[in-house]
């Protein structure tokens, strides 16, 4: 997706802000950002005056539950995010559970502590499990102001299905792609349990849910996290060109890898 070769000085973030309008950030559930890092991305961006990041929150939160977390945990994530949500340049901050967090007492309980501990930034909730779909749980939600992420995933048994809600003024929409082999292969690497590339009649089935979220919220973000070798980007023009819009350009070097799909949608190359 990127010039080959790269030229001196060239800054990915800068390059990719100039197709798209967000980005999910993915380093900061492994770790919490430094300050430093947070405001040097906002800076990056500055070109693009509607970009906003997404920023998945640190999996301490979310994974290892096994043990209660610190007060300096949760400062050490505020801290890091603190510059971009100051910029106005965070547009939420992605609580992402796995499939294995069910809906008990227990559960509920850890989500609202978690909830609570961030509750200065703008937050939206994503759970994989079916036990959560439930009109009380989206209406606690609500009540907090606080984003039910709808996403697309492969479905198996007690798999949370496609959906349409809004519980906040943000809206999100999350595309992790259908690859049923690996999505729960033991020992399957990240890059092949998202290694998906979806066709536009996939994506076409997402576009009502998508302007139906969008019709109930004040900004709504759809992030494609398919994203072994550009797939993700691929599908995110492909999504705004099914959606209307008259002009989506790519980087040329994604045009020339998947000019299959893109070209026959009227996709071009952008400088």
């Amino acid at each position: 997706m990127y010039p080959l070769p790269r030229p001196r000085g060239f800054d990915p973030l800068a390059y990719l802000a100039r197709y798209f309008d967000t980005i999910e950030i993915n380093s900061t559930f492994y770790r919490p950002p430094a300050p430093k890092a947070a405001t040097g991305w906002a800076a990056r961006v500055a070109s693009n005056p509607r970009f906003k990041f997404t920023a998945k929150l640190w999996q301490r939160f979310t994974h290892e539950r096994d043990t209660p977390w610190a007060a300096t945990d949760v400062d050490l994530v505020s801290a890091g995010l603190a510059p971009l949500h100051d910029a106005g340049r965070l547009g939420c901050l992605l609580v992402q559970f796995p499939w294995s967090f069910k809906r008990t007492a227990a559960s509920e309980e850890w989500l609202s502590d978690v909830l609570t501990a961030f509750a200065r930034f703008p937050l939206g909730v994503e759970v994989r499990h079916s036990s959560w779909n439930e009109p009380s749980f989206y209406a606690t939600l609500a009540e907090r102001d606080v984003t039910i992420v709808n996403i697309d995933q492969p479905v198996f048994r007690h798999s949370i299905k496609p959906g349409a809600e809004a519980t906040a003024q943000v809206g999100y929409v999350l595309l992790h792609g259908r690859n049923y082999e690996n999505w729960f292969r033991d020992g399957a690497a990240s890059h092949e349990r998202y290694d998906y590339l979806y066709s536009a009649d996939e994506l076409e089935s997402w576009l009502d849910r998508i302007h139906e979220v969008a019709q109930r919220t004040r900004d709504t973000y759809v992030i494609t996290n398919n994203h072994y070798r550009g797939q993700a980007a691929t599908n995110a023009a492909m999504l705004r060109k099914l959606g209307g819009e008259d002009v989506v350009l790519v980087p040329p070097e994604l045009l020339h890898a998947y000019g299959a799909v893109l070209v026959p949608l009227g996709i071009g190359a952008g400088s």
